[in-house]
């Protein structure tokens, strides 16, 4: 698998994202949805990252994830998602790890995410918690939210 920085530009990327933003309404409240549409992710304090597995049939788009820098050493992941024939495969680990390197190396001290309090997203708080992270209030522009848990750790 590789990871390249993705501009967002191809439509396989494009309905990879329409996809996670289904999921996320079909689970979420609309006042509780906080995943970055295509427009949010292109701007200019995110990178934003694809994960690429090489096939017979040439690279297939297996994960993606996004880091948003929000000031005075603090960002914020954003926007991880692992394709449904790849969840448990690795896929959201490795790209996990690749963030909080690069985030370290944009001299990033604090890293946090939001992500939801529904059984559904336990998966992915039992990965944050497996990676550092720890439950912690709101931050940034969020604002305490029952359908949400917020997570930080230290870089």
């Amino acid at each position: 698998m590789r990871i390249v920085v993705d501009d967002l530009s191809g439509p396989e990327i494009a309905e990879f994202l329409a996809e996670h933003l289904r999921e996320m309404r079909s689970i979420s409240p609309p006042e509780s949805k906080h995943a970055l549409d295509l427009d949010g992710l292109r701007r200019p304090e995110v990178t934003f990252w694809s994960v690429l597995d090489e096939t017979a049939d040439g690279p297939e788009l297996v994960g993606c994830g996004a880091l948003k820098q929000l000031g005075e050493g603090h960002a914020e992941l954003k926007s991880m998602r692992t394709g449904a024939r790849r969840k448990r495969s690795g896929v959201a680990s490795l790209l996990l790890s690749h963030i909080i390197a690069q985030a370290r190396s944009l001299g990033c001290t604090r890293l946090s995410l939001e992500t939801g309090s529904a059984e559904f997203f336990r998966p992915a708080r039992e990965l944050y918690r497996k990676f550092g992270f720890e439950e912690c209030g709101p931050f940034g522009e969020y604002r305490p939210d029952p359908h949400s848990t917020f997570m930080t750790r230290p870089l």
